[in-house]
């Protein structure tokens, strides 16, 4: 009894509203405080602005409900990783845990500590992010406050899943009681006008509207990313059939919600043609509903409600990293636990580190393409995991996915083959560098493997 049974493990504490807040703060973030403006430009019609994210919400509710069957039967942390081992054999669960590093958790984190910080820029102009054109070093008061949240939250982190979640329930909480205020206030009195909806600008993509929507759902991936994140805790989650499922439903189709109602604020507050190119898109609606003053006390609430976001995925991604470390997959050190706070500290200090590298070398349009792109090709390879599964003795099966199966998986798959189809031809650079990352891992899981005795 002193092996095994001695080491420390992950506590199973988290129960549907924990798991539930995790999803809302991971989904709810850099994503709907930062596109709106990429969305207006490209798709230059306030209708297929406000259509493109209900689209994405009918996605993504797919996924979760396939997502909740997969995480029901592999009730571990890991998610994804867990999935694709198990289906397609180690290999792609290597590759998969070391994408997740960069574009799953590590690249995100990055952007949404740089969308943060992006707000009090528009109080605090010294804040202001620079807009570099290429990969280089780019020290500045906003990127070094950038690392500054990403290295707080991850010591954070280190001491207890308990002492995170509270945060993240208190984060989320005021992320909730921002928007809501944004909301309620910004219809009740903010300045704004209805006909704005009404009219259209210019585009400034050179493709068709059909073929620039496909590539558009890039962004909404991006947005919407997050929606699997209770499966990434699922060795924490208290009796995870009844969590896991509960949590991704709730926390998906509350996000929907709060997205479209969003976008409907941004286009009363400001016409199309000047949403074009913003990148902090809720400071300059606020300021048009408020006035300066105000609108200035609104960037700086939703930056602090974009730290939610960042530290929703500081505490997830090392998970990942834990889960492929335990099957000897990743840095044998990841798979450490802290005899005292009972958190994977070796993995939470990397993915910090990563996160501040990427920061100080990384630019805000190309990193969402390269997150969105690798999101939506792993979670589509994950979906795809569930065809053969299903074939399994003793499988469990949700009910939604057993309607019209497989329906509800193929019509996942198929969008998604869509998606990346024409962002593979529109936005090739970012494309080739996510493949070439899912390239990168699998040759160095050949070689962890002619390394490994």
């Amino acid at each position: 009894m002193t092996g095994n049974a001695a080491a420390p493990q992950l506590a199973r504490r988290l129960g549907v509203f924990s798991a539930s807040c995790l999803v809302v703060s991971n989904m709810v973030g850099t994503g709907i405080f930062t596109t709106t403006g990429f969305l207006a430009a490209d798709l230059g019609s306030p209708l297929l602005v406000l259509a493109i994210w209900p689209f994405g919400a009918v996605l993504v509710l797919a996924g979760a409900v396939c997502y909740a069957e997969l995480g029901i039967n592999f009730p571990r942390s890991g998610g994804e990783y867990v999935y694709l081992s198990q289906a397609w054999g180690p290999a792609w669960g290597f590759v998969d845990g070391w994408v997740s590093f960069f574009a799953g958790f590590s690249a995100p984190i990055a952007v949404a500590a740089m969308a943060a910080v992006a707000y009090l820029g528009h109080v605090v102009p010294m804040l202001q992010l620079s807009s570099p054109s290429g990969f280089g070093l780019h020290i500045e008061p906003a990127t070094a406050t950038a690392c500054l949240i990403v290295m707080v939250l991850t010591v954070w982190n280190l001491l207890g899943i308990g002492r995170a979640a509270g945060l993240q329930n208190w984060l989320t909480g005021f992320k909730v009681v921002v928007i809501a205020l944004f909301l309620i206030c910004g219809f009740a009195f903010g300045e704004g006008s209805w006909s704005h909806f009404g009219q259209m600008t210019e585009r400034s993509s050179p493709h068709d509207r059909f073929d620039q929507f496909a590539i558009s759902l890039i962004f909404i991936a991006f947005a919407y990313s997050g929606w699997n994140a209770a499966t990434y805790v699922g060795g924490e989650l208290k009796t995870p059939q009844r969590t896991l499922p509960r949590s991704l439903l709730f926390g998906t189709v509350f996000v929907a919600a709060i997205y479209l109602a969003l976008n409907i604020l941004f286009l009363y507050a400001l016409p199309l043609a000047e949403m074009k190119g913003v990148i902090g898109i809720g400071a300059k609606a606020a300021d048009e509903l408020f006035g300066g003053g105000i609108g200035h006390t609104f960037s700086v609430l939703m930056a602090v409600s974009l730290l939610a976001s960042v530290n929703a995925m500081v505490m997830i991604g090392p998970r990942v990293y834990y889960a492929m470390a335990q099957d000897g997959a990743f840095l044998r050190a990841a798979a450490r636990v802290h005899p005292r706070w009972q958190t994977p500290w070796v993995a939470i200090v990397l993915q910090g580190v990563c996160c501040c590298a990427l920061i100080l070398t990384g630019t805000f349009e190309s990193l969402i393409y390269y997150i969105g792109f690798t999101l939506v090709l792993f979670s589509a390879l994950a979906v795809a995991s569930l065809l053969r599964f299903r074939r399994r003795p003793g499988w469990i099966k949700l009910k939604p996915v057993s309607f019209a199966y497989p329906l509800l998986p193929l019509t996942y798959l198929a969008i998604s083959l869509w998606i990346l189809s024409y962002t593979l031809v529109s936005r090739g650079g970012e494309a080739v560098f996510s493949l070439l990352t899912l390239v990168a891992g699998g040759l160095i899981y050949r070689w962890h493997r002619q390394h490994a005795h």
